[in-house]
C-alpha cells in the first residue's frame, strides 16, 4: 500500500474518530444541558430542609413577631401573634390610628380606631376563607399532604435575577396560590394569590420574602413586601424580633367584647391585651 494511501486511510480514520468523539461530546453536553427539573415533591422536600426541617417546625405551636412598617407616608409598629393551626391577632399603630385584626380559627373581626373612636366589623366571607386557609406557623408546604394541600410543578421563572421553581398550591377550601422557590437556596421568595376587596373586586396579591435569618433552629424572612398585581409595594414589613412558643391564651384570639355592645373593650392597645407582652430583645 502506498504511503499516500496509508496516510489517507489514517486521516480518514482519525476524521471518523474525531467526528465520533465530537458527536459523543454533543450528546453528553445535551444530556447535561437538558437535565430534568426536580419534581414538585423534590422541591417541597428541599424547601423543608432549607428552612430548618419539618421536625423543627412541628415543635413550634405559637409565634410572636414584633416589627415595624417602613413607609414614607404611614410608618407604623406592629405585633403579630400566631397560634396553630390558624389563629392570628395582628395589632398595628401609626400616629393617631390603631387597628386590630383577629381570627379565632373560624371567624375574624377587625377593630379600627381613629382619633379615639373605635369601630368593629366582622371579616368578609373572602377574608374568613383566606384566614382559614392560612397555615400561620409553617406555611402550606411543610407537611402539605397531611394538611390536604396539593402541590404541582408549573415551571421555572426568574425572580429578582434568580431562577425559581413555580409551584401551584391547591388548598382544601378550593382556593389556590402560587409559590416561587429559589432554585439554589430552596427558600420561598415570592407568592401570589387572588383576593377580593371590600367592593368585591378581584385583584392579585403578590408577596416577596427577603432577609432570611435563623431563629431557634428554623429560618424565617425578616423582610416582607406585598402589593397588588405585579407592582412592588412602597411599604415593607420589617421584623425586629421573633418569639417562639410564647404562652398565648386562646382568649387573645376570641371575639372582641364590643360585639356584645362594649365599645371600650374593642379599643386597640399598643401591646396585645390579656397579660401578653413580647419579651425584650436580647
Amino acid at each position: 500500500m502506498s504511503t499516500i494511501a496509508t496516510r489517507a486511510r489514517t486521516m480518514g480514520t482519525r476524521a471518523m474518530a474525531g467526528n465520533a468523539l465530537a458527536a459523543c461530546l454533543l450528546v453528553l453536553a445535551g444530556a447535561q444541558g437538558c437535565a430534568a427539573e426536580p419534581t414538585a415533591a423534590e422541591v417541597v422536600e428541599k424547601h423543608g430542609k432549607a428552612i430548618g426541617g419539618a421536625e423543627a417546625w412541628r415543635k413550634i405551636d405559637a409565634m410572636v413577631w414584633v416589627g415595624h412598617v417602613e413607609s414614607a407616608q404611614a410608618p407604623a409598629q406592629f405585633v403579630l401573634a400566631l397560634k396553630r393551626p390558624n389563629k392570628t391577632r395582628f395589632e398595628i399603630r401609626g400616629g393617631s390610628q390603631q387597628a386590630v385584626r383577629i381570627f379565632d380559627g373560624n371567624r375574624g373581626w377587625k377593630v379600627r380606631s381613629a382619633q379615639g373612636k373605635p369601630s368593629l366589623t366582622p371579616y368578609t366571607p373572602e377574608e374568613d376563607k383566606f384566614a382559614h386557609d392560612e397555615q400561620v406557623i409553617d406555611g402550606p408546604l411543610i407537611d402539605c399532604e397531611a394538611k390536604g394541600i396539593t402541590v404541582v410543578m408549573e415551571g421555572t421563572d426568574e425572580v429578582d435575577g434568580h431562577k425559581a421553581y413555580r409551584l401551584g398550591v391547591a388548598l382544601p377550601s378550593g382556593s389556590s396560590r402560587r409559590e416561587w422557590i429559589d432554585a439554589q437556596t430552596y427558600l420561598d421568595i415570592k407568592s401570589e394569590r387572588q383576593s377580593r376587596n371590600a367592593a368585591g373586586q378581584a385583584h392579585l396579591v403578590t408577596v416577596y420574602y427577603r432577609d432570611y435569618r435563623e431563629v431557634d433552629g428554623v429560618r424565617l424572612p425578616f423582610v416582607i413586601e406585598s402589593g397588588e398585581g405585579m407592582a412592588r409595594a412602597g411599604e415593607r414589613l420589617v421584623i425586629d424580633r421573633i418569639q417562639m412558643n410564647p404562652p398565648l391564651q386562646d382568649i387573645m384570639f376570641a371575639k372582641p367584647p364590643s360585639m356584645r355592645g362594649s365599645e371600650e373593650a374593642a379599643r386597640p392597645t399598643a401591646a396585645p391585651p390579656y397579660g401578653f407582652r413580647p419579651a425584650p430583645m436580647q
